[in-house]
């Protein structure tokens, strides 16, 4: 049965090679046939060439990379980020206790704060030991707290004092006194060094842990260069993990099947060296390791073992029907080629529609995806068949051998057939329950709304984002929302009408619910109005010119022409935050109307995710219903078939709605890294779809029906089917194990996307095929024998 079908479809390949749905770009992998030691001569030097590359890739922890655009929103942000740099370089530690304001306790705070301020790399502090008591006229006013701590009633009287200041309380002490914040300003230099930047945290952790033992407080780091280090140390870990489960998922699932070392070696290695090549190229290219690109090496392995697979096997069969190595992965590369042509076009066609994305990063991401697919195909094409003449021995021996005894494949094959003959037996029926399942999936996955929460793109288990969360129960937030205020010609900053500005901002923020923390110059102005009883204007000034440097650059700029009032909100999704902000927004409308010639406005990365993730989110997903025509009529004309057209169109929904049910039914919603999963799925899912087409395409020859071809397709096809997607859910499944939540959304939402794709091949493309063929005959006038539709 095998030697017929194989002998078949051979045949049937000759007869359309000038139809070919490649155009004849699968030839490209008979040109190193020719010379296949030269051919590796050449791998190995390309090989030599990408591990150089590999090593000039660097890693982009920005946490405001999603939404690098060029909208003035964030280009208004990245100047707020320049003139008044510090909350980029900020590391927060958060020590709390029930006994913080404790004697001993407080004075190994204060030990640790002076320790502190002495590490290579910090340039300055803040904390609760900054405080200053009442200023006296013509005196600099002393510290808050003295050098030698009262005892007794004395003490009392201290921790009360502290708790109301105005200046730490609610900012620097928490309302019940359990919780402190303390700044460090660390140098840009060291944020900018990955190497330094760990020696410095790693020396902060030191002292805290030092200096605060037998306290029974607990100490946590947060801010920016911490969640930076931290996404830095993930992305490395990461990548070491999904090349080895990659590596391991391909070697052990054909070596099980195949169970020969040259036949793993054929299907397993190109993919490989695929991912070795095009890491390579990526960084000679110049891109940069993120949160998506990180999950580059498992996307690269999805989109070329499926078809080195297909491949292998095909060469396998014609081998067993007694071809000599050379003619069998000849004909497999022309026979299978064109659907592995297509299968990598389809994946481009999902790479290219996240161009329409306005964030710099997915338009990174897609481009590198495409440049991604083309080296897997090439790599794909050409390495298979060289390292199946190379390394396979004695081909009459082996066909001998498996002809009589191929368990694992023989198993799979009778599989196949009993789903086969079921799906055919009653396609009409079976196609409107999939059209039914699948409009219904549809319309719950319409329902999915946009989601977004910073700390998705932060490791979780680690202390930055615990920190963080201590932060938003006790200090209203970790994360920054501004008002930046910038200055017409003619006025400065100790101009009445600036001061009075800056005051009605403060006050807006201030009042605006979900907002806390809030700092300016206003700060300090209401400070002296209150204990110094003056509201000098050359006193203010005074005082702005006796803080230190790194304090000022906080919300005055270098130049002086613009400052910002500062507030913090908690780290909750974009849809709670997007809402102060519009509040926040329409509030500060007034200031405006008042104040021409003055620029007010609410800035920060808060303020950015908010206004701009559910439109980005909203947009990808738009693409992706874009994406679904584009890629079925690129199909349909590859095959020079409507019905192959028509046919595409269910299967390939099918994984995307079921993804987004599932999303659904766990509470979630559409993210960054869910849509992108489903984009890149849908392409890399029609590759079972394409490879069956392309089957069905051969078998479909005069006097052969419409059910025969269909069993016949998914005989010969679906065993290798099965497999890549055992390997590639495996291989995106590995991301489980990442401390990202956003590239663990992705990758099991990719695998169970890759599972569906395989439900939908065997359950709804066979009846629908089956269905459509037979209206398209009868729409000829002729019967389901008439000849070949697809």
């Amino acid at each position: 049965m095998l030697d017929r079908n194989v002998n078949h479809a051979e045949a049937a390949a000759s007869k359309r090679q000038r139809l070919s749905i490649a155009f004849g770009i699968e030839r490209l992998g008979l040109i190193p046939l020719r010379a296949p030691v030269v051919s590796c001569i050449v791998l190995l030097a390309l090989i030599v060439g990408a591990v150089f590359g590999i090593e000039r890739i660097k890693i982009d922890d920005s946490l405001s990379q999603l939404f690098r655009s060029d909208t003035k929103e964030f280009k208004q942000y990245e100047e707020v980020t320049q003139r008044f740099p510090s909350t980029e370089f900020d590391v927060l530690l958060v020590v709390e206790g029930k006994e913080l304001l404790a004697r001993d306790n407080l004075e190994k705070l204060r030990d640790t704060v002076t320790d502190l301020q002495l590490i290579d790399g910090v340039r300055g502090l803040i904390s609760l030991f900054s405080a200053r008591q009442a200023p006296e006229p013509g005196k600099l006013p002393a510290a808050l707290f003295p050098p030698d701590l009262p005892e007794g009633e004395a003490y009392d009287q201290l921790v009360k004092t502290v708790k109301t200041n105005e200046i730490i309380r609610g900012k620097l002490l928490s309302e019940d006194g359990t919780l402190a914040l303390v700044v460090l300003s660390l140098d840009p230099k060291v944020v900018a060094d990955n190497t330094r930047l760990r020696a410095t945290i790693g020396e902060v952790r030191k002292v805290m842990a030092d200096d605060l033992d037998g306290s029974g407080l607990s100490r946590q780091l947060s801010g920016v260069p911490v969640m930076q280090l931290e996404i830095r140390n993930a992305v490395e870990r990461d990548g070491l993990i999904y090349n080895i489960a990659g590596i391991l998922a391909g070697c052990v699932i054909a070596i099980l099947f195949f169970r020969k070392v040259s036949f793993m070696i054929a299907a397993a290695f190109p993919p490989l060296l695929a991912i070795l090549l095009a890491l390579g190229v990526l960084g000679w290219a110049g891109f940069s390791l993120n949160m998506f690109l990180n999950v580059m090496t498992p996307l690269i392995m999805v989109i070329s073992f499926a078809d080195s697979m297909q491949l292998t096997f095909a060469a396998r069969d014609r081998l067993i029907a007694g071809e000599d190595k050379y003619t069998a992965f000849k004909n497999a590369v022309l026979v299978v080629g064109p659907a592995c042509v297509l299968t990598h076009a389809t994946a481009g066609i999902s790479f290219i529609a996240l161009q329409f994305s306005s964030s710099d990063l997915i338009r990174a991401f897609g481009e590198a995806g495409l440049l991604a697919t083309v080296l897997a195909l090439v790599a794909v094409l050409t390495l298979v068949p060289v390292f199946g003449v190379l390394l396979v021995r004695h081909e009459e021996a082996f066909a001998a051998k498996f002809q009589s005894a191929d368990l694992g494949v023989n198993v799979l094959r009778r599989f196949c057939a009993f789903i086969a003959v079921r799906m055919v037996g009653r396609p009409g029926l079976f196609s409107l329950l999939a059209l039914l399942v699948v409009g219904g999936l549809s319309v719950i996955y319409a329902n999915l709304e946009p989601r977004y929460r910073l700390a998705d793109q932060v490791p979780d288990k680690e202390q930055a984002m615990q920190a963080s969360d201590r932060l938003d129960a006790k200090l209203t937030g970790a994360n920054p929302i501004d008002v930046l205020i910038e200055f017409p010609k003619g006025e400065t900053l100790y101009s009445p009408r600036t001061l009075q500005i800056i005051a009605e901002v403060h006050a807006t923020v201030e009042k605006q619910a979900g907002v806390g923390n809030v700092w300016s110059i206003e700060t300090l102005r209401r400070w002296l109005a209150e204990k110094a009883h003056t509201t000098s204007v050359d006193t203010l000034k005074e005082y702005v010119d006796l803080l230190p440097p790194n304090l000022v650059r906080r919300f005055l700029s270098e130049d002086q022409t613009a400052v910002v009032v500062s507030g913090r909100v908690p780290d909750l999704d974009s849809s709670e935050i997007l809402p102060v902000v519009q509040r926040l927004d329409h509030a500060l409308d007034a200031v405006r109307a008042a104040n021409p010639g003055y620029e007010v406005a609410v800035t920060g990365l808060s303020a950015i995710a908010a206004r701009n993730s559910a439109d980005m989110i909203s947009k990808l997903n738009h693409g992706l219903t874009i994406e679904f025509v584009m890629v079925a009529v690129f199909i349909g004309l590859a095959f020079r078939s409507v019905v192959v057209m028509l046919a595409c169109l269910l299967p390939g929904i099918f994984p995307v709605v079921l993804s987004g049910t599932l999303l659904w039914l766990m509470g979630e919603g559409l993210q960054f890294a869910s849509v992108v999963a489903l984009t890149v799925s849908f392409g890399l899912g029609l590759s079972a779809t394409i490879h069956f087409l392309n089957r069905l395409r051969l078998e479909s020859t005069p006097g052969v029906s419409a059910g025969l071809a269909v069993e016949r397709a998914t005989v010969l096809v679906g065993p290798a089917l099965i497999l890549t997607t055992v390997v590639l859910a495996c291989g995106l499944g590995v991301t489980v194990f990442s401390d990202l939540p956003s590239l663990r959304l992705f990758g099991w939402l990719s695998a169970f996307a890759m599972v569906a794709a395989l439900i939908a091949d065997l359950f709804i493309l066979r009846p629908t095929a089956m269905w459509l063929i037979s209206v398209a005959h009868r729409l000829r006038g002729g019967s389901h024998r008439a000849g070949p539709v697809v």
